[in-house]
This record gives structure tokens, sequence and C-alpha cells, in this order.
């Protein structure tokens, strides 16, 4: 058994390793909708089919980052990206990067490393969700761990719009979005209008399970 005076410095060598490992709590940007912060410093993820309010929350989280002033960037590999519609949603236009990638998923993973790596930015979004799952899923593991390693050490959220899964293990965040109701007014069978799409966040990562319902109008 050590003396009293090794242990404690054995004590005090053992506590700065435990410190080395304890990650730090990590600071966390509003999306928009109630209950939900995207981590500063990681990969968020948002997967899910068409119509299941992907663009909305783009929309939510965009608006949320340039109302606080912070500087976004979005890179838009399939030029889906309405600035009308999101004009419409409260994001301030002046405040976001606009990048077209004309359908070029290879175009888009190097100008995402460009913008991940000089920094500046409250918000980095990657729109993959009209890009097709099969090309989408030939985006190799080192690109997202690349990313991954570059946006650990920055103050960004790098938000990820997919229609499956991609980042994986790489996101911090990972939320699936899923369509309950489409709703309308006026009586059935005579002219109707649509009000809006009611949806919700299912969160896969951390483990947990917790809806968000979010309603787009």
């Amino acid at each position: 058994m050590p003396s009293p005076a090794l242990q404690s410095v054995l004590d005090g060598r053992f506590a700065d390793v435990l410190r080395f490992r304890e990650k730090p709590l990590l600071d966390t940007l509003p999306s928009g909708v109630l209950d939900l912060d995207f981590p500063r410093g990681a990969v968020t993820e948002i997967h899910g089919p068409a119509s299941s309010g992907r663009t909305s929350l783009l929309h939510s989280a965009l608006a949320a980052a340039t109302a606080r002033e912070e500087v976004c960037a979005l890179i838009d590999v399939d030029d889906a990206f309405d600035p009308a519609s999101a004009h419409a949603a409260g994001v301030a236009l002046d405040r976001v990067l606009w990048i077209r990638c004309g359908h070029n998923a290879e175009r888009a993973l190097k100008v995402t490393d460009l913008i991940v790596q000089g920094g500046g930015f409250g918000m980095v979004a990657m729109d993959l969700g009209d890009t097709p799952p099969e090309t989408a899923r030939r985006i190799s593991p080192a690109s997202w761990f690349r990313f991954r390693h570059a946006v650990q050490n920055s103050r960004s959220v790098l938000l990820v719009i997919e229609q499956v899964p991609c980042a994986r293990s790489c996101a911090a965040l990972s939320l699936e979005a899923g369509r309950d109701a489409v709703l309308w007014s006026g009586a059935p069978g005579c002219s109707q209008l649509l009000r809006g799409i009611e949806t919700h966040l299912e969160r896969h990562k951390p483990s947990g399970g917790k809806y968000v319902c979010v309603h787009s109008w």
C-alpha cells in the first residue's frame, strides 16, 4: 500500500487524467422549435421522406439563427432552396450564404469541407433532402469523420438534411421526421384549402425516442 504522500501524488495525477477525459457540455443553438436545440461543435442530421417537415425545420433553424444575428451557410445540393418561402418563414436572407451545387453531391462535399474548415458561421446546413438515397449513401464514412473533426472545435452547428440517415455515428443528434396529418379548411367534397401539415420528430440519437410535434403552415 503506498504511503500517504505517494497516494496524494497518485490521486492528483488520476484527477488530471479524469478531467482530460471529461467532455465539456456542448453549447446549443435554438432550432426555432420548442424544446429542440442543436449542439454547437457537432453534426446534427434530420432525415425523413418528402413532406415530413424537413424543409420547414430547416427554415425554422435558419430563422432562429439569423434572428440572433448569426451568419449561416446553406449548401443547396439540388437547387431546392426557395428564398421567398424562407423569407416568409422569418429567415434574414442577408445573413445567409446560399451556395448552389447544381445536383452535384461531390461538389457539395468539397464546398462543405471548405466552409466548415473556414469557420465563422453559426450554422452550416447541407441540404441533401432531394438527393436520391443511393447517391447520399455513397458519401464515404471518411467524409463524415472529417466533417465531425472539423466542426468539433468550433461553435458552428453542422446541420444535414437527408432522406435516410447517412452521418450515423458521426452525428451527435439524429432526428427522424414524419408526417402525421394534412390539415384542410372547408367542407369535404367542396372547395378546400390546404392549411398545413402536422409532423413530428423522433430522436434516435442520443437515445430516448423523444417526440416533438411540429405544425407547418
